[in-house]
């Protein structure tokens, strides 16, 4: 993840990252999450083809495509950046192997979307920094003695 310019938080199955420095917000859902997950955890895009294909019924090549180019959409919309192989190693957590998943399990794979909103009207109003009178305003402005 691109920190501390982005953050991100899941909300009942929903990934929803902030690029702090854009004010662009985005929506995961369903692989898309899931792919967020693995990328969250330090797993390689190998392993991420990997735990994809064991929860989704799909051609693995089919998945693996989508992937690709949904892990470059995080990149050129600066989400993520690529980490070098020793930063890999030394964050790679140990129970971030992908676990197998039966097969009746499987949800149909649909390519993952990332749903891009530049619009911050809503969130900010949302923000307590809005709830302020006419003369506090905010930041409060300083006072010369």
């Amino acid at each position: 993840m691109n920190e501390p310019k982005v953050v991100h938080e899941t909300i009942d199955g929903e990934v929803v990252l902030v690029n702090l420095e854009r004010g662009d917000y985005f929506s995961l859902v369903t692989a898309g999450a899931d792919i967020w997950d693995g990328l969250i955890k330090g797993l390689s895009q190998g392993e991420i083809v990997t735990e994809i294909t064991q929860r989704y019924e799909g051609d693995r090549e089919t998945i693996e495509q989508a992937i690709n180019n949904f892990i470059a959409q995080l990149q050129q919309e600066e989400l993520i950046v690529l980490a070098s192989a020793n930063e890999v190693s030394n964050n790679n957590l140990s129970n971030s192997q992908p676990k197998a998943i039966p097969s009746a399990e499987k949800l149909p794979f649909e390519p993952p979307s990332l749903d891009k909103y530049t619009d911050m009207e809503e969130l900010l109003a949302l923000d307590p920094i809005h709830e302020v009178d006419e003369q506090m305003g905010w930041p409060s402005a300083k006072v010369e003695a």
